[in-house]
This record gives C-alpha cells, sequence and structure tokens, in this order.
C-alpha cells in the first residue's frame, strides 16, 4: 500500500470514530442501556432455541453468558431506567431467564439459573 492510501485511510477510520462519538454523544444514556439489553436479549432468545432454527441455534452455554450480562445490565441500571422501561426489560429477562431452564437437559437449582444472582431465584 502506498504512503498516501496508507494516510488516507487512517484519516478515513479516524474521521468514522470522531463521527461514531460524536453520534453517540447525542444519544441518551437509556436509549443507549435498552438498546444494548434488547441486543442481549434477542441473542439470548435465539441461544436459548427460541428462533426459527432451533436445532441449529441452541447454545445454552453462550445463553448462559448472555443471561448473565443482561441480568447485571438490567439490575444496575433499573434505578435510572424508570418503571415502565425497567419493568419490561425484566418481563423479557425472565422470560429467557424460564426459556432456558426448560431448554435444559438438567436444569439449575432454583436460584442458580444464568442470572439468576442478580435477579433472584426464577419460577
Amino acid at each position: 500500500m502506498s504512503d498516501t492510501a496508507h494516510s488516507h485511510d487512517t484519516h478515513a477510520h479516524e474521521f468514522d470514530e470522531q463521527d461514531a462519538a460524536r453520534d453517540i454523544a447525542d444519544v441518551p444514556a437509556i436509549e443507549v442501556i435498552n438498546t444494548v439489553a434488547v441486543h442481549l436479549l434477542s441473542a439470548a432468545a435465539v441461544k436459548c432455541g427460541l428462533a426459527d432454527d432451533p436445532e441449529n441455534q441452541l447454545d445454552l452455554d453462550e445463553a448462559r453468558k448472555l443471561i448473565n450480562a443482561l441480568a447485571g445490565l438490567v439490575t444496575a441500571s433499573a434505578p435510572d431506567l424508570g418503571d415502565q422501561h425497567a419493568r419490561a426489560l425484566r418481563d423479557g429477562l425472565r422470560s429467557v431467564q424460564l426459556a432456558f431452564r426448560e431448554a435444559s437437559a438438567m436444569p439449575d437449582a432454583p436460584g442458580f439459573g444464568p442470572g439468576e444472582k442478580y435477579t433472584g431465584a426464577v419460577n
């Protein structure tokens, strides 16, 4: 690669990062938290077998990681989210926790399932 092309690529990369930082600066924290939570929730649902192709998408090890992350995020951010947002995220979290338990050949003991160290036992 020529020095000119490398310099241009580096400049373009810096410009993209600056634009992204400027764009994210305009987004309220609650919106960022909700967006991340929805992505975690969607990914966890797929990994729990709740999508179109459960035989090929079921991966409980991955689901456990995603649910733990979601539970931590929801629990930590709930006071800042307000009741309506927090309730919706808690409901979604509970749904994937139950789906995980149902998909498990040997379910975890109550209180020891994914995310339950943050949420308490899910029944």
